[in-house]
């Protein structure tokens, strides 16, 4: 079994790491002297957008897109190792290389499922990075986990469709630069089968009727960089048959195709954030002294960065696994793994982080290290993309009927 990553892909770990250490590390605090100037705490900072420049320019750009007519036309194993570095920064890295959720998956539905119109009105703008875009599926009142049960009510009125429902946790809602929605519905709320109830729909922001109410914090952060977490009202907002994307029906299908990928891209994103934890735990426990001798030499500090080194490495070799098992068997395929990776890195990263805030003593949980945001993120992605019960529940069913007792 071979490790090692081909050629192309190893070239572009070099450029980004590159890319990391001599632009978007030194950008963060620039980002955030910025953002505190600015009138709103949701425009991009312009260090932002001098770093999507630059990507563009050394052909780090559309990483994660693997149809070759629109992205770089990576393969999920060649992508994966990317993601990992670009969850080091998770603030700057993915939107500086225009890889940050929700646009890519959102960009990965319409290349797939869009028609010629919305590539050309969405699709383009997107891929340059010339506007944002939020996917409406999360709602308030009804256990979205199970997208089956989502109310928002997409109602056919001639050569129209007239939306109506509230969405909430729509990411990327409050950054101005977010143009245009991806909304789920129901079409046929009567169909025998639930799961060809739903539809999608693209919803521009500024259409009557579609109101972005409030911004949801997630542990009280707002994510200001990722655009904020927005309630928004669909109150009979009216948009033309044109802008549904592929057909009736087919939302719930669009749904978990657009799931696949994004749970490899979080999950590498994630071993990048510990990686970084364990990096910072290392300079705090030799930089650190207590009690007659540096934090490095107790033993429970040496058997945390152990763990953590061990729980990373664990982790990797999953993913990637699942990676390539999308690439050769396809989604469908890789159902298991992508289960697993789901259900496993998010709780381990979560561990490391705890550990890492822990070292760092009160300037773990302050705004002078990164790590309490990474904490809020990881620990968010336990429910994210389906909560870990959910993807437990059908793990475990698998297993059941894989090993099932005759008779049973």
């Amino acid at each position: 079994m071979d490790f090692a990553f081909d050629a192309r892909t190893e070239e572009l770990r070099r450029k980004l790491q590159t890319f990391m250490d001599e632009h978007v590390y030194p950008a963060e605090t620039v980002a955030d002297e910025q953002r505190a100037a600015q009138d709103s705490p949701w425009e991009t900072p312009p260090v932002v957008e001098e770093l999507k420049r630059t990507a563009r320019k050394h052909g780090l750009w559309n990483l994660f897109l693997p149809d070759r007519t629109y992205g770089a036309g990576l393969t999920n194993l060649q992508y994966a190792p990317l993601a990992e570095i670009l969850g080091r920064s998770p603030r700057l890295a993915p939107t500086a290389v225009n890889c940050a959720a929700p646009d890519t998956g959102n960009m990965e539905v319409l290349t797939e499922f869009g028609n010629a119109e919305q590539r050309r009105t969405w699709l383009e703008p997107l891929l340059s990075g010339e506007i944002r875009s939020g996917f409406a599926m999360t709602e308030p009142d009804v256990a979205s986990s199970d997208a089956t049960n989502i109310e928002t009510r997409i109602r056919r009125d001639g050569d129209d469709y007239v939306i109506t429902g509230r969405k909430w946790f729509i990411s990327g809602a409050m950054n101005p630069d977010c143009k245009i929605f991806i909304v789920m519905g129901k079409t046929d709320p009567d169909a025998p089968d639930i799961r060809r109830q739903q539809s999608m729909v693209l919803v521009p922001r500024d259409t009557p009727g579609l109101e972005v109410r409030r911004a949801m914090q997630v542990y009280g952060y707002e994510d200001h960089y990722h655009g904020g977490h927005a309630e928004i009202v669909f109150d009979g907002v009216r948009v033309p048959r044109s802008n549904l994307i592929g057909e009736e029906g087919g939302g719930f299908a669009i749904a978990q195709a657009r799931l696949g990928p994004g749970r490899i891209h979080h999950c590498m994103r994630l071993i990048g954030m510990a990686e970084r934890a364990v990096e910072l735990m290392c300079r705090r426990a030799q930089g650190r002294s207590a009690f007659g001798g540096q934090l490095a030499a107790q033993g429970q500090v040496r058997e945390w960065i152990a763990d953590a080194r061990v729980q990373i490495e664990q982790l990797r070799l999953l993913v990637l696994k699942t990676a390539w098992l999308m690439d050769t068997v396809g989604n469908k395929g890789a159902h298991t793994e992508i289960q697993a990776i789901k259900i496993a890195t998010p709780r381990a990263v979560v561990g490391i982080l705890d550990r890492a805030v822990q070292l760092h003593g009160a300037g773990g949980v302050s705004q002078d290290f990164p790590l309490a945001e990474l904490w809020a993120a990881a620990r968010t992605l336990q429910l994210a993309d389906g909560p870990d019960e959910v993807h437990q529940r059908s793990l475990a069913k698998r297993e059941l009927k894989r090993h099932a007792v005759d008779g049973e």
